[in-house]
This record gives C-alpha cells, sequence and structure tokens, in this order.
C-alpha cells in the first residue's frame, strides 16, 4: 500500500545554506556548490562525514558535476545522485532526499543544487519526432498570452498584474541571498523593456547561477549528533506530479498546480488558509496570480484584490515568495527549489531578518518544471 511522506518516520530540515544567486560570472561552479554546502553543514554543525547520502541538482551543468564539489569536503565513499528535472531539478532532489531518509534507507542526505547558465537544448527538439507546431511557443510567450488572458476574465490590468513583481523586488531588495537587491516602483516595473506582449524585463526572472543546499535528517541522526533540535523543521509531506489531459489545455500550468499543491496540503493535514508562508514559480509575474488562486489562497478571480489588500505581502495573510522569489531572488534553476526549502526552513526558524513573516508556523514550497512537472513540500513546526 502507497504510503505518504508523513505516515513514514519523520524528516526534518536541520541545516540550509546559500552561494548568493548572481549574474553571470567566472566563478567556477565548484566555488558555488561549496559554499552553499559548506553553509548548510555548518548551519547544521554537522560534520561531511556524518552525511550518508548526496543529492545534486543541476539543469544545465555538465553530467556527474557533483564529484568535484563534494571531493573538496572529504572522500568518504558516499552515493552521490545527480538530478536533472528542469526548474523543478532541485524540488526533485530534496523529494528524494527526503523518501531516502523516511524509508530508512539513510539517516543523513544533503541536497545541493547548483548551476550556472550556458546553453543546453530541451530534449523534446532532438527526440526524432516531428512536433505537430515546429516553432513552439516560447515560454515568456506562453505566459504572456495567459496574462492577457486573465486580465480579460478577471477585469484586472497589466499593472495590477505588475504589482506582483513590485512586491517580490522589494522583497528581494531585502535578501542578501538574491540577485537583484533593488526596490522598484510600479511605474519601473511596467515601464522597463518589454519581452513579450505586456511583460517587461522586471516582470520576468533572471537566469544566472548560484547554488543552495539543505542538510535532512531523521530523529536519531539529530540525537546522534547533538544537533539542535529546535532549529529542525519538519518536512510534512512531499508531493509530485506531471501534466495530465485538461479541457482547457491553455490552463495546464495551475491546473497542474491546483492538484498536486492539493495533493501535499491533504497529505500534511494542512489547510490552505493555515500556510503562513509560500515560496512559489513566479518566473513570471501572471504566475503568482494564477497560482495563489490554483492554491485555494485566495478564491478564483480574486488575486488582484488580495495583493492590493497586502495579504500576500511580507506580514501580510500569507507571506508569498518573501525571498523575493525567482523574480528577484532569481532562477539558477539547479538550486531554485532546494533555496525555497532553505527560505521556508528560515522563516519557520524565525531567523529570516527583515524579511520575517511574523509567527510563521506552517510553510510550502512548489515548482514547476517544463515537460511540464510540479512539485510541492509542505514544512511546519
Amino acid at each position: 500500500m502507497k504510503r505518504t511522506l508523513k505516515e513514514m518516520r519523520p524528516v526534518y530540515v536541520a541545516g540550509i545554506g546559500w552561494h548568493r544567486y548572481q549574474d553571470p560570472s567566472d566563478t567556477s561552479y565548484v566555488t558555488l556548490g561549496l559554499a552553499a554546502a559548506r553553509q548548510a553543514l555548518g548551519d547544521a554543525r554537522l560534520p561531511f562525514a556524518a552525511v550518508d547520502t548526496a543529492f545534486v541538482a543541476r539543469a544545465l551543468l555538465g553530467m556527474a558535476c557533483g564529484r568535484p564539489i563534494l571531493r573538496h569536503l572529504g572522500a568518504t565513499g558516499l552515493p552521490i545522485t545527480h538530478v536533472e528535472n528542469a526548474s523543478a531539478s532541485g524540488s526533485t532532489a530534496f523529494r528524494s532526499a527526503c523518501i531516502e531518509v523516511a524509508s530508512g534507507a539513510a539517516d543523513t542526505a544533503l541536497v545541493l543544487g547548483v548551476d550556472k547558465r550556458m546553453p543546453v537544448a530541451r530534449a523534446e527538439t532532438q527526440a526524432g519526432i516531428e512536433q505537430l507546431a515546429a516553432e513552439y511557443i516560447a515560454p515568456f510567450t506562453h505566459f504572456a498570452l495567459l496574462a492577457d488572458k486573465y486580465a480579460h476574465r478577471s477585469g484586472a490590468d497589466m499593472r495590477d498584474i505588475a504589482l506582483v513583481a513590485v512586491k517580490n523586488h522589494n522583497n528581494g531588495a531585502l535578501n542578501p541571498n538574491a540577485q537583484r537587491q533593488k526596490l522598484r516602483t510600479l511605474d519601473e516595473v511596467v515601464g522597463g523593456r518589454k519581452v513579450s506582449g505586456e511583460l517587461t524585463v522586471l516582470q520576468c526572472t533572471p537566469v544566472g547561477e548560484g547554488a543552495a543546499a539543505v542538510v535532512v535528517m531523521s530523529e536519531d541522526a539529530i540525537k546522534a549528533h547533538g544537533v539542535n533540535p529546535g532549529r529542525a523543521v519538519r518536512v510534512l509531506s512531499s508531493s509530485a506530479k506531471s501534466q495530465a489531459l485538461y479541457e482547457d489545455a491553455t490552463s495546464f500550468d495551475e491546473l497542474l498546480t491546483q492538484a498536486t499543491c492539493r495533493q501535499a496540503l491533504q497529505e500534511a493535514g494542512v489547510a490552505a488558509a493555515d500556510l503562513d508562508v509560500v515560496e512559489l514559480h513566479d518566473a513570471f509575474s501572471i504566475e503568482e496570480v494564477l497560482y495563489v488562486e490554483a492554491m485555494g489562497l485566495c478564491q478564483p478571480g480574486q488575486a488582484i484584490q488580495a495583493l492590493k489588500a497586502g495579504e500576500f505581502h511580507i506580514g501580510g495573510r500569507v507571506a508569498v515568495s518573501p525571498s523575493g522569489g525567482l523574480i528577484a531572488m532569481g532562477h539558477p534553476i539547479g538550486p531554485t527549489g532546494v533555496g525555497q526549502i532553505a527560505e521556508i526552513t528560515l522563516q519557520l526558524r524565525g531567523e529570516a531578518g527583515q524579511r520575517q513573516q511574523p509567527r510563521a508556523r506552517t510553510g510550502m514550497a512548489h515548482m514547476v518544471g517544463v515537460g511540464a512537472v510540479c512539485y510541492a513540500h509542505v514544512l511546519g513546526i
């Protein structure tokens, strides 16, 4: 019989770390990855020798990138698993680590996401099968069309949708690990260079480089290694789905998100209304609008009203992307899902400083990857 994560032995995030997400540079990916891994191990006060297994997420780097990083931490013989699942690579690696620890196959796992921007062909272009639409719609055009569709059905306009980017840029300005750390006005956001339709560059995620890491542990491991249990955050659920057949095929992003997040919340025993913090896939501003409705954080068609009322701001009813989200935190791809888990852990510990959501006890991380796949994790204290 299939078992949920919550029905297996408890799993905790005990250590977190980053290398700041940044514009492409000459910094080696080894340097990026080591910074995040060492910070996560140091945060847990755990030696690398105590790690049983490692999962390394990347989407753009070449094969077997993890070993050149981890060998600098020690040659312990631990298994290393490399994970690629487009934008959801880090989320997938985290889920795999949680399942391995929850099952008892390991007591402690290091999850590392690292990437550097470089050209990589999507596999569907190499499948050897003629596409029905040889010139398929680019992601930014797809979401520009969805923004136009949402505006027509809800009565919102593009300045309303751009408020997502204003909020997230302002959150990113408080985050030392964010790629974009500058306050932005609404006029700056909507007045920038247009990427597609009415979507401007400040409403789209930058793809740069960086790294994020988390340490996943069982209760036994936490006790055995003297890790502070007061800073360990439990993973209540992990849900993963891929695209199905939908009556409205153009809305697959939000329908896939709805199904995945609904399952994650149900398995965690948490209502959407009980979430204090959410980190979601906002590669384009319209995505946050669509996904907060799909997740049940507000009623359909009410996202803009709730946003304007401050309900999704830090200090509001639920802080959505207090890290700055993909729009401001950045989206180096491989690390992104791992970084979301680290941000929620920071928030639930009460250690997020100026970005702290008051009295945060429950959070959810959500990522979509081309293909399309979706992952959602619920954490709580």
